[in-house]
């Protein structure tokens, strides 16, 4: 408990995913448990940075070589990966998978209705000369 006897807030667990990958992304090459949770300030634990590592193995957004006794982690993407990762990982999850795009497309505003369209039009011309 803090001096004033609230407790201090709890992170969500995506949050706390963010950080970590956050302070992996600072590193110069694959990092350590230990140096993520200096890298954090010593707010979490080593057993909790491990945790998130771990489910963010599951997830695919980092990786892990071993590294002595332990591993080291690398993100796997940057933000912009992730997020498209998450999106194919919900798309992939539905059965009608015409109408999530039909859907999500519709929900577009104009200038991302633009980019998307402008995006597709790019990769359906890659490779044609």
């Amino acid at each position: 408990m803090s001096e004033h006897g609230q407790r201090p807030r709890r992170r969500g667990q995506g949050e706390l995913e963010a950080l970590v990958l956050s302070a992996l992304r600072e590193a110069d090459g694959p990092a350590t448990a230990g140096w993520v949770q200096e890298r954090l300030g010593g707010d979490l634990a080593y057993t909790t940075v491990i945790t998130i590592l771990t489910r963010l193995l599951a997830k695919g957004a980092v990786t892990r070589e071993r590294a002595g006794r332990s591993f080291a982690w690398t993100p796997a993407s940057d933000h912009a990966g992730l997020a498209a990762h998450k999106m194919r990982k919900v798309l992939d999850a539905e059965n009608d998978r015409e109408a999530v795009l039909a859907s999500f497309v519709t929900g577009l505003g104009p200038d991302d209705e633009r980019l998307l369209r402008e995006l597709l039009g790019r990769s359906g011309s890659e490779g044609e000369d």
